[in-house]
């Protein structure tokens, strides 16, 4: 190897990225800004980025020196990932059609102005000729990929390399027997007093409350910014990550708790190693290991008592009548209440994943064919009576309200559940580590759980594969018994029920 070849191949991967994060803020900007009418030229816009990084991906020179690059002496090991990370990516870029990549990047600008009228509307009609379309082009693109046993594999693996249908269906079976038996043990048990949340809470003094929040966990806002949007969302890298809320002032979670996932998301993206910036070296290694972040923060951290304790008397300082009648003990119980509810950004701790496992079995059957458009809306309640025994009355908080198939994201919610059962192991090596974790989080202080994840999970990158990741940083591999013990142990604590 010569110093030129790296040399070469390292220009080529940051220019590629480069253009990834613009493709982000056209995707930020259509959700955030963008006016109703600019959707065409959006659409046109996107189709033209998605094909120029086509190109430069599959470009035949890059592919040489891989080639080359790849049994070459001399390279440290984050240049050996940087190669084999590009590698993994080249190859199922080349196998797909340019043509493809550009009409599929167009079908989801236009599908995802269409739902973001419908969802609200409650008019799945309007939308299910635009999810037809993406359906079809993602089949395809997983026939061109190729898959060992089913389409959803191919599609799957672009969010958590390595994983299939299969594997996570051996994670995800059990675990739904173990959280419906969780459940069942707490029916009966005493409901917590909830009727506050669900009070008039100002939006401003909302935003207010959760910018100063998300800068005490450790986000940066010199270098982020927080927004509204109709999909909670964090987008960007680096120097650049912004994150979106929605404020609903009917039910004060909403904005708080998103506002905290989020937040988790974006601490991962600001905290890869900046030495590897514009490589893959310098992004997530998976989007389950990405949502272990946001779910970490979220719920195992912001919705802990010890949390609470210092922030309620700030929240009631923000909400004096909203909140006069309410003790810190109440909000915790309100906020950590188990309750089957019809839409998933909104969950319990218990319930969430049985959400997600709703969608796998929906939307792995209709990328395998086994379903069509026409027929989600009475399998979206059909599969929510089995796993939550609830359905929703409208298709609005139905087979409508996420946002993740009207932009193509087949494979993605598997990635959620994940992320959970990443948490749970990653929370308990930090408190074996982090001895008086609990006591910091009491008092607001974020700084060592911040450095421990900063120094295990976020700068790493995508040195090593998401399950060895959670080896190294846990000192096991990864194992759902780590989620099912915290909530066992949480909310036995909270509901006095043995569990």
């Amino acid at each position: 190897m010569t110093r030129t070849d790296y040399d070469d191949f390292l220009y080529r991967i940051r220019e590629l990225h480069d253009l990834h994060q613009i493709d982000g803020w056209l995707q930020w900007d259509q959700q955030v800004t963008m006016p109703a009418g600019g959707s065409g030229d959006r659409a046109a816009q996107m189709a033209t980025l998605s094909g120029l990084i086509h190109e430069r991906l599959t470009d035949p020179r890059l592919g040489e020196l891989l080639d080359r690059l790849a049994d070459a002496p001399g390279l440290d090991d984050a240049q050996a990932a940087n190669v084999r990370e590009t590698r993994r990516d080249r190859d199922r870029a080349v196998r797909v059609p340019p043509a493809l990549v550009q009409a599929f990047a167009r079908a989801k600008a236009l599908a995802f102005d269409v739902w973001q009228a419908a969802r609200p509307a409650d008019d799945f009609r309007s939308f299910a000729p635009h999810l037809e379309e993406l359906v079809r082009m993602a089949r395809e693109m997983a026939a061109h990929i190729g898959y060992a046993h089913e389409p959803y594999d191919a599609l799957l693996d672009e969010f958590e390399p390595g994983m299939s249908a299969a594997a996570v269906q051996a994670v995800f079976q059990p675990l739904g027997t173990e959280l419906r038996g969780i459940l069942d043990g707490l029916e009966g048990a005493p409901e917590p007093r909830t009727d506050f949340l669900t009070r008039t809470y100002d939006p401003a003094r909302q935003q207010t409350f959760c910018r100063a929040l998300i800068a005490d966990l450790g986000y940066d806002l010199e270098r982020g910014r927080l927004d509204e949007s109709a999909h909670p969302f964090t987008i960007g890298n680096g120097d650049d990550v912004r994150i979106t809320v929605r404020y609903n002032p009917r039910f004060l979670p909403s904005a708080l708790f998103a506002a905290i996932h989020e937040a988790g998301h974006a601490l991962y993206e600001q905290g890869l190693d900046p030495a590897h910036r514009r490589t893959p070296m310098g992004n997530a290694v998976s989007l389950g290991v990405h949502e272990s972040q946001s779910r970490l923060w979220e719920n195992m951290i912001g919705r802990s008592p010890e949390f609470w304790a210092h922030y309620f008397p700030r929240l009631q300082a923000l909400f004096p009548d909203e909140l006069a009648d309410v003790s810190a003990a109440e909000f915790v119980r309100a906020v950590n209440v188990v309750r089957p509810s019809l839409v998933r950004v909104e969950a319990d701790e218990v319930t969430y994943a049985l959400h997600i496992l709703v969608r796998f079995d929906i939307e792995r059957a209709l990328v395998n064919g086994a379903v069509g458009p026409d027929g989600l809306p009475e399998l979206w309640r059909e599969r929510m009576r089995h796993y939550l025994g609830i359905a929703p009355a409208d298709d609005r908080d139905g087979v409508l309200q996420d946002i993740h198939w009207a932009i193509g994201s087949f494979g993605y919610f598997p990635t959620y559940a994940l992320g959970n059962l990443y948490a749970a192991q990653l929370r308990e090596a930090m408190l074996r580590e982090i001895p008086d974790l609990v006591a910091q989080v009491g008092r607001g202080l974020f700084q060592k759980p911040l450095e421990w994840l900063r120094e295990r999970v976020h700068r790493p990158g995508r040195l090593h594969p998401a399950p060895e990741l959670i080896r190294r940083a846990t000192g096991a591999p990864p194992d759902a018994s780590h989620f099912i013990r915290y909530i066992r142990t949480k909310y036995g604590a909270l509901y006095n029920q043995a569990l």
